[in-house]
């Protein structure tokens, strides 16, 4: 170990859709974490890594606090506990977009539930205030301050726009209040903790949350059946990709596929292009569909999935 090592393993937690796993994609300064405008889209306790110098931070995405619906939905929950454990702080993301209702003088019911939290594990703990730039009255923040602050005795409280980046460089200053004496947990150059087979599969099943409606891209699993790196007839090295989609209707199988195949080709040549730019590399993607009825209820198809 080296002597001026220091790190400090940070928790990212809030409600679904306040965006989490934006912001920690913006502190890290690439995309480790899929984003899309539907609920519950990180599934898993995900971890970023950004370090500078002797300083390692390490965040922990946790997913989107919510009421659980399915046994997939008690395993994110419980992914939200195991990532408040072992922790030097935590960032409370809270979204400052819809209209707070100063009139009922009410905090979500998830954010308390969190608040609650951290209470009872006693953390030191950041207010964030995410998505700044669509508020039209900037003064509405300083309401929302003194909501939160009357709920938790938070160190610092950052207004910020993960989208634009405006505040991030002060966030990630104050998280670096917290490091300890200790050991980096990473090399200087991870950005994450996720092995490239489900960091594949998280990009296409973000393709996926993006084309489709409604309940369908929440039903939807995606597993790696072969990723190898072979060189073409010019030498050039091409990243081979062989991915089975999961869904869990039979209707909902012909939505993925679409007419004649065309959104099962657009979801793989989306996931293409983002695959390539992650990995700098030409990649080469082949899809199929299968379903397995309400998979989100069976704890072995959960386990296999890789999603407990």
């Amino acid at each position: 170990m080296n002597q001026k090592e220091k790190s400090a393993f940070i928790a990212i937690l809030g409600r679904a859709n306040v965006g989490k796993s934006s912001l920690m994609n913006a502190i890290i300064g690439q995309k480790v974490a899929i984003v899309s405008s539907k609920p519950q889209t990180t599934r898993t306790r995900i971890m970023g890594v950004h370090t500078v110098q002797e300083n390692q931070l390490v965040f922990v995405d946790t997913p989107g606090f919510h009421k659980p619906h399915n046994l997939l939905g008690e395993q994110m929950i419980k992914a939200v506990g195991s990532g408040m454990s072992d922790i030097e702080a935590a960032v409370l993301v809270v979204d400052a977009a819809p209209k707070f209702k100063s009139d009922s003088e009410q905090i979500p019911p998830a954010e308390i539930a969190l608040i609650d939290e951290l209470k009872k594990r006693k953390l030191k703990a950041i207010l964030v205030i995410n998505k700044i730039d669509l508020l039209e009255d900037k003064e509405d923040i300083l309401k929302i301050i003194q909501f939160y602050k009357d709920a938790y005795p938070f160190d610092t409280v950052v207004p910020l726009s993960a989208k634009t980046r405006d505040g991030v460089d002060i966030l990630t200053r104050e998280c670096l209040k917290y490091t300890v004496n200790a050991p980096h947990y990473f090399s200087s150059d991870d950005v994450t903790d996720q092995a490239d087979e489900t960091m594949i599969c998280e990009i296409i099943r973000e393709k996926i949350l993006h084309q489709l409606d409604k309940e369908i891209p929440h039903g939807v699993a995606v597993c790696l059946d072969r990723f190898f790196e072979k060189d073409n007839s010019n030498g050039e090295p091409i990243l081979n990709i062989e991915a089975t989609i999961y869904c869990e209707k039979e209707s909902h199988k012909g939505i993925i596929i679409g007419k004649n195949g065309s959104m099962l080709k657009k979801i793989g040549t989306l996931s293409r292009i983002e695959i390539e730019k992650f990995y700098g590399i030409r990649a080469s993607i082949k899809l199929w569909v299968k379903v397995k009825e309400d998979w989100r209820n069976r704890q072995g198809i959960i386990h296999t999935f890789g999603l407990d």
